[in-house]
This record gives structure tokens, C-alpha cells and sequence, in this order.
């Protein structure tokens, strides 16, 4: 299955990346999937295409981000969300008229899915701990990027791991965000997880 980009950003953009994510969690082809980072929902829109393929409507979507900037959140990291591409910036201002970073842009890309996914505004630090892990078995964690931040969202990730179930970080090893690999390492190291670092550093995938 191929990544698609749907007219919108994504941090899986450069080549083969976003393939090689899909058929890592075609692996383990889960039936209840959380992304903590949803963004421009790309990523969202790919996996919900993915599990349907496979397992028609018997699987759950699960999406959190901030859906916004603001003062609250002015010490996320949150992608550029502004367009290089004329056309775009024309497309979302005047024919769908939405910001394509927010929570109803998401819900929109992800219609024909709306059965199937649960979109949750708020930044992870609070939300993960209110959301039950033991029904979830597959993460891609690409929300915040400070060390505080990650490890948070590692550690609500617990019961996903100890049941057999997989973490997959984002922007394991880029140079500009050192936060992201100290916080995965210490943890990994701290609970004695299996960690594989994958697609030249830019993934890790933490199981038992």
C-alpha cells in the first residue's frame, strides 16, 4: 500500500518513508490504533485506509493533538503548518474554507471513516493518562518533543508494551531535537524493552 499525502503536509513526507511506516504496522496489523501528533491527519487518513483493507470496519482509530497554536501551547513543537504551495493555500482558504490543522479539517479527510475514529483535542501531558491503553495495540507517538513530554507519553504507553503491543517514535534521531532519543533511551533502559531503530534513525519501535 502506498502513502498517500492527500493534498495536505506530513512529517512522512520525504521519499519511502511513509511507505515503509505503513507496512510496519501491516506487521503487526492491529484492530485499535493510537497517533498522538495528528496534524494535518495524513498519517490518520493512510492507517484508517490500511486497517479497513484489512480489517473492513472491525478496527478503531484513535487521534490526539492540540489542534491548535496558542499561548497554552507555545512550548510544543508543532510543525509549519503554512503552505509553500500556492494552491493550496488557495484550496483550504477558499473552497474548504478550513484551517487544515484543526480538529474539524481532520474529521472531514477522515469521513468516510467517521464510524471507525475518535479525534481527541488537547495536549497529551493530560489527555493520555484519561484514555485506556489496555485496548490499544499499536502507537505512533509524534506529539510533543521535549524530554518531559515524551516520556510522559511513553510511560502511559506502558500497558500497551507489557501486552504485547508496539510503540513506534517519531524523529528518533534528528539532530535538532536530542530531547526526543535521551527520553527514549532512558526509558527503553529503565523497563528493559526491546528497541529497534529503523528507516536511518528517523524511527524507533519499542515492544517487550
Amino acid at each position: 500500500m502506498k502513502y498517500k499525502k492527500y493534498f495536505r503536509k506530513t512529517s512522512l513526507k520525504q521519499k519511502g518513508v511513509g511507505d515503509f511506516f505503513l507496512e510496519e504496522v501491516k506487521k503487526k496489523s492491529p484492530k485499535t490504533f493510537l497517533e498522538v501528533g495528528v496534524f494535518h491527519g495524513v498519517t490518520a487518513r493512510n492507517i484508517c485506509e490500511l486497517l479497513h483493507k484489512i480489517h473492513k470496519d472491525d478496527f478503531r482509530y484513535i487521534g490526539l493533538d492540540l489542534f491548535e497554536e496558542n499561548d497554552e501551547n507555545k512550548s510544543e513543537v508543532i510543525p509549519n503548518t503554512v503552505f509553500n504551495n500556492p494552491l493550496k493555500v488557495f484550496y483550504f482558504k477558499y473552497i474548504k474554507k478550513q484551517n487544515p490543522y484543526s480538529k474539524e479539517a481532520v474529521e472531514d479527510l477522515l469521513k468516510k471513516f467517521k464510524d471507525n475514529i475518535d479525534l481527541i483535542k488537547g495536549n497529551s501531558n493530560l489527555v493520555l493518562k484519561k484514555i485506556d491503553m489496555s485496548k490499544v495495540d499499536y502507537v505512533f507517538l509524534d506529539g510533543g518533543h521535549t524530554y518531559d513530554t515524551v516520556k510522559n507519553d511513553l510511560e502511559c504507553c506502558l500497558d500497551v508494551i507489557n501486552a504485547n503491543g508496539t510503540v513506534m517514535c517519531d524523529d528518533y534521531n534528528f539532530g535538532h531535537l536530542p530531547d526526543v532519543k535521551n527520553a527514549i533511551d532512558d526509558f527503553v533502559e529503565a523497563n528493559n524493552f526491546k528497541c529497534q531503530i529503523l528507516c536511518d534513525e528517523r524511527f524507533a519501535k519499542i515492544e517487550k
